[in-house]
């Protein structure tokens, strides 16, 4: 007998409803599975309909399987353990599915103390935009017991068709910003080379076609590489307060592992320079102004 029986009836909580909750509602929608959710925000409830909006209580008196999309490790800890937290309203075991970025270390001991009071962790950062997400063609990352990442498999075939196990509770968000890192890297290089072609005169619509037939292309350049031409960043996939967030963690665990990461360390300023700006809420793309403008010109190195 598994926890998880294919004709799911109890409605499905969604903690977090920003860009990646918003289209983890959309694959249960397409799936026909019912949804509660919740955000702090009342604009992003707004988007979900009162009707499928609900107190943390009401989820937790309500659902078997909560999915958290929030921000950090902290709101995690927080949506979980807080004096009116999911936990503290539970009358019944509840699954939690972690889909955040998160501390490798503070999830692992969170997933313990969650098992501690009773209920199941499973971790499954995405790695993907949030509109591949709600496509169905990211990336699940797994990280938990290997019986619940079995148990859970049908349901996860609704959240992310494609998945990958990782290791115990942790591993999954070690491979999640090992990603990220590569993928920030890629867009800076990709940034980095639409800047020079088109300050050489290169028409930058041509220029990117040629870099997406050429031994240079990637993924990236099919997501990113539009946004940089058109220099249109206001309909976020992924922002660059989310990015930023991220690659705080890669450089606090490179520097606690004793690990030089010099490309990184210029990654960040490019996103700081955004941030400084007022930008934390545009497409992570818009690093493109950054080097366009020479915001780093005049900084130390």
């Amino acid at each position: 007998m598994t926890l998880f029986p294919k004709n799911l009836t109890k409605p499905i909580g969604v903690v977090g409803l920003g860009l990646m909750g918003q289209s983890l509602v959309k694959r249960l929608d397409d799936a026909t599975l019912p949804v509660l959710g919740f955000d702090v925000n009342p604009e992003q409830t707004e988007k979900l309909g009162q009707h499928r909006t609900a107190s943390l209580a009401k989820i937790a008196n309500s659902c078997d399987k909560v999915l958290l999309a929030v921000f950090n490790t902290a709101q995690v800890q927080e949506t979980l353990f807080a004096k009116e937290g999911l936990f503290a309203h539970a009358q019944e075991p509840i699954v939690i599915i972690c889909t955040s970025t998160c501390d490798p270390g503070e999830i692992k001991q969170i997933a313990k103390d969650v098992e501690q009071a009773g209920h199941h962790f499973f971790e499954l950062p995405i790695s993907g935009t949030s509109m591949q997400l709600a496509r169905g063609d990211c990336l699940g990352l797994m990280g938990g017991s290997s019986l619940l990442c079995e148990q859970l498999s049908d349901f996860l075939d609704v959240i992310t068709p494609h998945r990958q196990y990782i290791g115990p509770a942790g591993d999954a968000s070690k491979a999640k910003l090992a990603i990220n890192l590569v993928l920030g890297l890629h867009r800076a290089a990709l940034a980095e080379g639409l800047n020079f072609g088109v300050k050489l005169g290169l028409d930058p619509e041509k220029l990117l076609q040629t870099l997406q037939n050429s031994a240079a292309a990637s993924s990236v350049m099919k997501i990113k590489g539009p946004l940089m031409v058109a220099r249109s960043y206001e309909k976020p996939q992924s922002k660059i307060s989310q990015s930023f967030k991220d690659f705080g963690l890669i450089a606090d665990l490179a520097d606690h592992a004793g690990l030089m990461l010099p490309l990184t360390e210029v990654y960040i300023k490019l996103l700081e320079s955004q941030l400084q700006d007022g930008h934390g809420d545009m497409d992570n793309a818009m690093i493109y102004e950054s080097i366009y403008h020479n915001r780093l010109k005049d900084k130390p190195h």
